[in-house]
Order: structure tokens, then sequence, then C-alpha cells
């Protein structure tokens, strides 16, 4: 009875220690909750008005395609002069790209989206009252250089304003509003031809003009001007006014105050750390675009036409059109859950496979002679796996992680840089595909691209660091091998809100 009553006694002191154990991790469960949506809602909205200007771009991209028929017929347009009506903007993008970095150092990265925007605006006028096919060229070169300062200002902005739990999946929103862009152009494409569609581009560039007036510039930006009463209201505005920023705030301030200590330069870009984290970002643009993506995109009608399906080729564009917007929300859902490397593996197999099986399916008709009618939806099924794949990992994540591990001091040269080096690889495959291909066939290009995706699945597996869940700070502390006591290392526990740089 005595061994009893001291059990009991023992297990009632016990109890309450259990208890409030776990009562901490359960109200910190039911505060993320609780308060994810109503933190992350001025988040949703910063990311949706700045993806607008990726879904014009992405509009852009694909304006050549379904209006390149009627092109030629109004002005007479010869082969040639319609691959640079192509060309013009990648390297226009290229210019833009050079000279963005700066751009956004000095007039900010809201003010920058803002200039292109106007720009889109514009270009998109002067190529629906062209009256000359030079006229289209001067409007495609405009329309380039402010792809190519968006393209880099969206992630920085992205990144230095979303915090980390939603960084990954908001992150992606200029992706997917793109791909978005890319699916209106070739809808419309299929009722309208280049003038009308010309003036839908123009059209798309009005709502920005409004939704700017609600968004603030970025805190980091802010911080680095020395303007502290603008970037602590700006990042009280991101992460809503109820929620309590000092400790996030402080951060930001202290790796500002170290970033600035470095006293950095141009030369700081060739340092060992930052070298190595920019040819990271340069070999994820390279694998990027040399699996072959934009080839593929702006010449999916013609590749359709000749792998001799039995299906109608503007319905399987549409049909491709379709996935790679689609696509980009399921990576969306799901990166801030299996993080960045893991969808780049996926991305990698699933374009390897699809490449194999398209070169076959080429190498059976022209080289086999194999009647192939029986198989006409391999050409269908195999680029609707490879724009998923492309669409869940090597399509958003250059983009999201040049924003996230470019330290912030070098940012902006950097992501210039990038954005530079990834139009230039854009230009080289849109020009030399079908050069390629009338060298070595339909089937030995496929393959070609399938054996350069590959190597990118070692690329990601040995040298790509994960970044998922880690703000800027962390992410510029850990790889640039900055040294500092962290602040308030308790603060990184709470759901709602943590440290972003």
């Amino acid at each position: 009875m005595n061994k009893d009553n001291n059990i009991r006694m023992v297990m009632q002191e016990i109890e309450p220690l259990q208890v409030n154990k776990e009562e901490p991790e359960v109200e910190i469960i039911e505060e993320k909750i609780k308060l994810k949506l109503k933190n992350v809602k001025t988040q949703l909205f910063a990311a949706v008005a700045v993806s607008w200007v990726s879904l014009i771009i992405g509009y852009s991209t694909a304006y050549t395609s379904p209006a390149q028929l009627s092109l030629e017929r109004d002005f007479n347009l010869t082969n040639n002069e319609m691959s640079w009506m192509s060309s013009f903007m990648p390297l226009g993008a290229l210019l833009g790209g050079l000279g963005g970095g700066t751009l956004i150092d000095t007039l900010g990265r809201k003010w920058s989206i803002m200039l292109t925007n106007v720009c889109f605006l514009l270009s998109w006028l002067m190529c629906f009252f062209a009256s000359s096919y030079i006229y289209l060229y001067i409007g495609r070169i405009i329309v380039g250089i402010s792809v190519g300062v968006a393209s880099l200002t969206l992630p920085v902005y992205t990144a230095e304003s979303l915090q980390p739990e939603v960084r990954g999946s908001l992150g992606l929103l200029p992706t997917a509003l793109g791909n978005m862009g890319v699916l209106i152009c070739f809808i419309f494409g299929m009722f309208y031809e280049w003038k009308v569609l010309a003036l839908i581009g123009a059209i798309l560039a009005v709502p920005f003009l409004i939704m700017i007036w609600f968004i603030p510039e970025t805190p980091k930006f802010l911080l680095g001007k020395g303007d502290l009463h603008k970037a602590q209201k700006a990042l009280q505005w991101l992460r809503g006014n109820k929620t309590d920023i000092e400790s996030e705030f402080a951060d930001l301030q202290k790796i500002q105050k170290e970033s600035n200590e470095l006293n950095s330069s141009i030369l700081d870009l060739f340092s060992k750390d930052n070298l190595k984290l920019l040819s990271i970002v340069l070999g994820l643009m390279f694998f990027q675009q040399f699996s072959g993506i934009n080839a593929v995109i702006f010449y999916t009608t013609k590749i359709f036409k000749e792998s001799g399906s039995s299906l109608d080729e503007k319905y399987c564009t549409m049909i491709v059109g379709v996935v790679n917007f689609v696509s980009t929300f399921i990576a969306t859902l799901i990166i801030d859950r299996l993080g960045r490397k893991i969808l780049l593996y996926i991305s990698s197999v699933s374009m390897v496979a699809s490449l194999a099986v398209l070169g076959a399916y080429f190498y059976l008709k022209d080289v086999s002679h194999y009647n192939v009618s029986t198989i006409g939806w391999v050409p269908l099924v195999s680029f609707m796996v490879y724009v998923l794949g492309f669409s869940l990992g090597f399509g958003p994540i250059p983009w999201l992680m040049m924003g996230e591990i470019l330290p912030a001091k070098i940012r902006g040269p950097a992501a210039s840089i990038s954005t530079a080096f990834n139009w230039t690889c854009t230009f080289v495959v849109t020009k030399t595909f079908l050069l390629i291909i009338d060298a070595i066939g339909n089937y030995y290009t496929f393959w070609m691209y399938g054996c350069i995706v590959g190597v990118s699945l070692l690329f990601s597996y040995f040298i790509v660091p994960e970044t998922k869940g880690i703000s800027l700070a962390d992410i510029e502390r850990k790889l640039t091998g900055i040294k500092t006591k962290r602040i308030n290392s308790i603060a990184n526990l709470k759901p709602m809100p943590t440290n972003v740089g």
C-alpha cells in the first residue's frame, strides 16, 4: 500500500511537468496556423504586384510565335529578317541585364520595376503603330532591355521582401505569372494577328501602374541607403501592422552593418567566397537555358509539325502551354516542403527521360523509317513531361536562388552579370537550334540537350546549396563565412515572423 501511494505521489508530480513541456510546442503550432495567413497577405499582394510584370515578360517572349505568319505576310519578311525579330529580344535583354544591376542599386528595386513597366507599355504601342518592320525591331529591342532589367529585379525584390517560410512559394509567383503570360499569348494568337497582339501587350502593362503605389521599397535597399525609418515602416507593412518586427529588424540592421564594414568594391565580386556563389548562379542559369527550353517553346509548333504526329500541332502547342502554366503552381505549393535541391533532381530526371524518348521517336521516324502513326501521341506526352519537369525545377529555381544566395553587398552587379549571362545563353540556344537540327538531325539534337541536363543533375547534387526555410541574413553568414553572434536565436523558433534578409 505504501508502495502504491508513493507511485501515485510521484506520478502527480511528473504529470504537470510533462504537460508543461508539451504546451509551448502546441502553442507554437496553433500560433502558426492562426497567424500564417494574417502575416502573409501583404507579402502576397506585393509578390503578385511585381509578378504582374513577369506576366508581361512571358507574353513578350511568346509574341513572335503566334504573330510570325501575319508579320511575314504584312511586311514581306524573309526567314532571316523574321529570325532577327525573335532574336532582338534576348539581345536587348542582354543589354538590360548588364545595366540593370547599377540601376537597381541607385534607383531602387521598386522604381526599377516601374521603369521597365513603362518601357513595356511604350514599346508595345510602338509595335502596334508600326508602319515598317524597322519600328518592330526597335520595339522588340526596347522590350528586350525591359525584360533584362526586370529579370534580375523581380527575384531580388521578392527575396528581400518575403520571409523564409513563404519565400520559396511566393518567390515562384514571377515564374508562374510569366508562364501565364506565355499561355495568354498562345490563346489570343489563335484568334488575332500581330497588330492586335501588340495592343494586348500594351493593355497588360496598365494594371501595374496602379498596383505600384500600394507596395513599399524593400527594407534591405532602404537600410543600405541609411533610411532606417522608411526601412522599418516597409518591413512593418510587409509583415502586418500587429506583427512584432523588432528582432527581425535588428537582425537586418546588424547584417547591413557587417556588410558596410567590409568596404566592398566591384573587385569583391572576384573574392573566393563571392566568386563561388556567383559561379553557382551562373551554372544554374547555364543549365536552365541549355536544357533547350526556349528553343522548344519558340519552335513548338514547328517541331510538332515535323514529328508527323496525327495530332493537330496548334492544339498540341496549346496543351504544352497549359502544362507549362499549371506546373509552376505545383512547384509553388511544394517548394517550401521539399526544398530547392529535391525539385532540381526531379526536374533533371524528368527532362533527361523526356528528351531521350523524344530523340528516340525522331530516330525511328527519320533513320529507321518506322511508321510512327501508331505512336503519334509520343511527342505530345514527351513535351508535357519535359515542360512539367522544367517548370518544377530549372525554370523558377535559378532565378529564386539568384536572389537568395548572392550576398547583399554584391547582389546588384552579380545579379546583373547572371541575368546578362542567362540571356546570352538564350540567344545562343534559340539562334543555333535550327542550325543544329539541320546539321545533326532532330534526334541527336534532343539527345545532346539530354546529356547536358544529365550533367545538371550532378551539379545540383554536389554544388548547389539548400536554402529552404533559411533567412537571407543566415544564408549570407553561412555561405560567405561571416562570423557573428546571432541576435535572439530563440526568435528563429517562432513560426511568424522569422528573420529575413
